[in-house]
């Protein structure tokens, strides 16, 4: 959430480079977009609510200015509106911000005491005006910014500029930014894609860091010293392909990323991946599709590896009690390795002397950083809100991890049937993105109010992801239970031609399942089902086949059918496919 770019460029053209450096940053979600330059010896800003599109039509691209911020904004404090929108400038100090400052509301009955007044609902409006207060008595910018630090409780992520310097300044606290370096030009930015049309060395900023950057940059932060990284991957920021949207552009990258990682890790009879054999506990935590990969590990660990493994959402788990043993380790995963409530897990849990891993996609994120050890999956940009790809390729390292104990422990004899199913689910996942009706299915759907999903056990857990994908991209409202709840209450929610979406692929739950879609049907119903099974087609309305295949597979593969079949209703609808209203890419706020 919040995008944050900030460019000190030689070449006087920074309003152009800060914008298309935002630009990049349009898939972290937001409301409202803003810029802000010194010109003629005053800072100018210009914010509009809406698109970056919306902001550049009020914008003077041969406005000559070395120096400039932008800012996204989703709406935590205060609506979305022009008012609330970022930049914010109190006297001298303009800022953009990304976070959540937990004290703003004292801090503000300080300053209003002190005679300043509030034209947003935002908490960064009152950094502004803080940091202008503390400018009264102090000329040195490094030292105000290291009393702002100590008054600050939050998170916090700042582009600052003040009237009375020409230089751009940086803070960092819980909220990623990295600095970007190029021959001509300097850059803060919340992520690395925002400035890849210009550089690909960047640092990562540390919390309390300070960076100011004028002719060279200086970070300040007890000597601290930065390593210049390279980002390694080559891609065009801008490109669908032949795609309509991202989310299916990222769907058809499925098949690669899942195979790249399977023939990555799993070598002869050896699964390079790190050995959890010695753990008597496991916990897997994570927020949103991330929890639900850790719903489908449960399974796969307790049925195949005879391993205890407790799956949690991170904004629970952290303020829960939790109970270890000498032989525990805790799981921390997330697409961006940012996520707020992911990392504050993972904090307070490696202060506890618990091992932990991260499984992430950002290399050198703040969770891979956190944990003693990481797994990176390696699915490349991740550009439309909804995950697709990155969630299959979470699936994919789990299911080895959970294998490679299984086949440890001896409960897998061999890895010669997963093998060869490993040669060829390239070609089974394009057969299940190519050869299905999926239209024809969201025809039947898009149009009704409720839509039910069903499923135990590991289908309960496709099931949540495949709920989770139709109501972030459609805006349909769907619920997702365990099959066999749905006589416990439920069931009065069925309607004449309600539909159910009913996942069936494993193998000890099938007939129980079948019983329920029944139940459901005998009140109306109309059923769809996704199965590996071979069933009674008369029984139900529409079956999805798809292919049986290892068990350390299955839930790879199922998820498909249900992310297109979202897809294509959220088109049916007409909405925003690849930046779905109030939602943030990465979220990085608790």
């Amino acid at each position: 959430m919040c995008g944050i770019v900030g460019v000190l460029s030689k070449d006087k053209d920074a309003i152009k480079k800060v914008i298309s450096c935002l630009k990049h940053l349009e898939y972290r979600g937001y409301d409202s977009a803003g810029v802000a330059y010194p010109y003629n010896n005053e800072i100018k800003i210009i914010k509009k609510q809406g698109r970056i599109s919306e902001l550049e039509k009020m914008l003077d691209f041969n406005v000559e200015t070395n120096c400039a911020i932008a800012h996204t904004r989703w709406a935590t404090n205060g609506k979305a509106s022009d008012t609330n929108a970022h930049p914010h400038q109190v006297g001298k100090v303009t800022i953009v911000h990304n976070g959540i400052i937990e004290n703003a509301d004292e801090l503000k009955k300080e300053l209003e005491k002190l005679n300043y007044h509030f034209k947003s609902e935002t908490d960064t409006e009152v950094i502004a005006a803080l940091l202008d207060n503390l400018c009264q008595n102090d000329n040195d910018k490094i030292s105000v910014l290291q009393k702002l630090e100590q008054k600050l409780k939050g998170s916090y992520a700042l582009g600052i500029l003040f009237s009375d310097d020409d230089a751009l300044y940086a803070v960092k606290k819980d909220s990623p930014l990295i600095l970007g370096i190029s021959d001509d030009d300097y850059f803060i930015a919340s992520d690395v894609p925002a400035i890849l049309d210009y550089t690909n060395k960047y640092i990562v900023l540390e919390d309390n860091d300070i960076v100011k950057i004028n002719t060279d940059y200086h970070i300040y932060n007890n000597d601290a010293k930065r390593e210049i990284h390279h980002f390694a991957y080559t891609y065009d920021l801008n490109s669908k392909a032949e795609f309509p949207h991202y989310m299916l552009k990222e769907i058809n990258e499925q098949p690669l990323v899942i195979y790249n990682l399977l023939d990555k890790y799993l070598k002869d009879d050896l699964i390079k991946l790190p050995d959890l054999s010695k753990y008597d506990q496991i916990d897997i935590v994570g927020c949103g599709s991330a929890y639900h990969t850790a719903l489908v590990a449960k399974t796969l660990f307790e049925e195949y590896s005879d391993t205890k493994v407790s799956a949690y959402v991170a904004s629970e788990y952290r303020y829960q009690k939790n109970f270890f043993s000498p032989h525990s380790i805790a799981i921390f995963i997330s697409q961006s390795g940012e996520t707020a409530d992911t990392l504050a897990c993972a904090r307070q849990v490696k202060e506890k002397g618990v091992a932990t891993l991260a499984i992430v996609n950002a290399n050198l994120s703040s969770i891979a950083r956190e944990c003693d050890d990481v797994i990176y999956i390696e699915a490349g940009p991740e550009i439309a809100v909804a995950t697709t790809k990155a969630y299959t390729a979470q699936i994919t390292i789990l299911s080895l991890l959970a294998l490679k104990v299984a086949y440890q422990k001896g409960l897998v004899q061999s890895l010669d049937d997963i093998k060869q199913d490993i040669t060829h689910i390239k070609e089974i996942i394009v057969h299940l993105i190519n050869d299905i009706n999926y239209i024809k299915i969201a025809k039947k759907i898009y149009q009704r109010r409720d839509i039910f999903f069903i499923g135990r056990l590991i289908d309960y857990a496709i099931a949540l992801e495949g709920s989770l994908k139709l109501k972030e991209i459609s805006y349909i409202h769907s619920e997702t239970y365990p099959a066999g709840e749905l006589k416990h209450g439920t069931i009065s929610l069925i309607e004449e031609n309600s539909p159910v979406i009913a996942v069936i692929t494993y193998d000890k739950t099938i007939d129980k399942t079948i019983s329920n879609i029944k139940e459901v049907k005998a009140r109306g119903a109309y059923n769809i089902i996704l199965t590996n099974q071979d069933l009674d087609n008369e029984a139900f309305d529409y079956v999805i086949k798809i292919p049986k295949v290892n068990a350390f597979l299955d839930p790879i593969i199922s998820i498909i059918p249900l992310q297109l079949l979202a897809y294509y209703v959220a088109r049916l609808n007409g909405c925003d496919i690849d930046k779905p209203r109030n939602l943030a890419k990465s979220v990085t706020v608790e």
